[in-house]
């Protein structure tokens, strides 16, 4: 080292200390607000299966679905590739990473749906169905033929059906704990809210279902369903969906797009309906910002169009399904519905791919960053971060493995993780 500078300063260091405690309320309000990410994995997807249709073999039903739909429209590798326009390096990895997935777990998260998918019942024809669920979701992760997550989707909290989706919360999470207690992977779905303060009447419903049943406070999360405009847009021209963040009281797991109900809510007709409508992009936005740093995630929606029919006909529901996925992937919205086993190929399909055709690329960035070595890109800590969360997701869902992406980048999964999450919110790790 050269001479060594002097070092001049001029104000005391109460100054310091002053500016600090007048921004004490607001480093409270940033901690509170935006915790960060929680850290747990997010699934690629979430099924939704008919109250009455869902059964024990349910998951792998659409595991032998997806893979028979395979092997009758796409049998091997080139074919698949073909049909979506996958690179001949990609073709084999990709497709023999879809078949693995399928095997192995066919679904990464399943709703049994007791709104739109299962219709005004009796009650006792629905009190049955909850009670069913409840014995179900609690023997699949009893003896590991569960999704990674699993719940329901009750009734939303509108007058006509709210005392009709209290009841079903009520019976199946009872249901749970008298089958064992709550599994780890539990997720419920609040459908349609248009006011915050009906995602405060939800919590309320927890609060009193905790204290009933002596859980600890706050163990039960949600996720918020996005299918109205006043979800998005408040009539005094606020943002609905970050209130209703604030409303959950941490409780909030995600944000879900209602491509559907959305889209006619503000006059798109039938034939335009669609996830990559502008209407939809603005509402995603919407929540994408909103939820950004909260450690609420945001979910893409769906499509209607099945891949059924002629071999033609389910390849182009094919290219739909996947463009559409590839499209919500490069927007950030790492998760989507899916409504037929048909659809699993190709989810997984663009899902692989995208985090494959990348893993080169992002690998060595976040080595050289790792290693302080000046590239042909100047990475910053967040570009970091986000390099490293790419990864971390693509080993997540089967996309990569962890020895492959260790050779890339010297990194272990747990420093991967470091990187990925440098702000975890020890607050909301426990409320999936």
């Amino acid at each position: 080292m050269g001479q060594q500078e002097k070092v001049a300063t001029s104000l005391a260091g109460v100054v310091s200390e002053g500016i600090s405690a007048s921004l004490a309320p607001v480093d409270a309000e940033l901690a509170r607000h935006y915790p960060g990410d929680p850290g747990t994995r997010q699934p690629i997807h979430t099924v939704y299966v008919p109250g009455d249709v869902f059964d024990a073999d349910t998951i792998r039903s659409w595991g032998d679905q997806a893979l028979a739909a395979l092997d009758q429209h796409a049998p091997d590798a080139a074919t698949f590739a073909k049909v979506l326009g996958i690179s001949d390096e990609l073709a084999v990895p990709v497709y023999d990473r879809v078949r693995a997935k399928l095997a192995s777990e066919p679904v990464e998260d399943l709703r049994v749906d007791f709104e739109d998918g299962f219709g005004v019942r009796s009650d006792e024809e629905e009190d049955q169905a909850a009670a069913r669920a409840a014995r179900l979701v609690s023997e699949a992760f009893s003896n590991g033929t569960n999704a990674p997550y699993m719940g329901i989707r009750m009734k939303c909290m509108e007058s006509n059906v709210r005392d009709r989706g209290i009841r079903t919360t009520d019976i199946f999470l009872s249901g749970l704990l008298e089958h064992g207690g709550l599994p780890e992977g539990l997720v419920l779905t609040l459908p349609k809210v248009t006011y915050a303060e009906q995602v405060s009447a939800f919590v309320k419903l927890l609060e009193a279902f905790e204290t009933a049943r002596g859980l600890r406070p706050g163990r039960i999360g949600f996720e918020i369903q996005i299918e109205t405009s006043q979800s998005i847009l408040a009539s005094d021209g606020t943002a609905t969906v970050a209130r209703m963040i604030e409303a959950s009281k941490g409780r909030a797991t995600g944000l879900h797009y209602g491509t559907f109900d959305y889209s006619a809510c503000v006059g798109v007709s039938a034939a335009y309906q669609a996830s990559d409508h502008p209407a939809a992009d603005h509402a995603k936005a919407i929540m994408q910002v909103a939820a950004a740093g909260t450690g609420v995630r945001v979910s893409d929606g769906s499509t209607n169009v099945k891949p059924v029919g002629t071999t033609e006909q389910v390849h182009e529901a094919w290219r739909l399904h996947y463009g559409l996925t590839r499209r919500a992937l490069a927007r950030a919205y790492y998760q989507g519905w899916d409504m037929h086993p048909a659809h699993l190929p190709t989810r997984y399909a663009a899902v692989f791919t995208f985090y494959r055709e990348g893993l080169e690329a992002a690998a060595a960035r976040l080595k050289a960053y790792v290693a302080k070595i000046e590239g042909d890109v100047m990475d910053e800590p967040a570009t970091a971060k986000a390099l490293a969360g790419y990864l971390v997701r693509g080993l997540d869902c089967g996309a990569v493995g962890t020895e492959e992406v260790t050779a890339l980048t010297g990194l272990t999964r747990a420093e991967l993780d470091a990187f990925a999450i440098p702000r975890r919110s020890a607050t909301l790790t426990a409320t999936a």
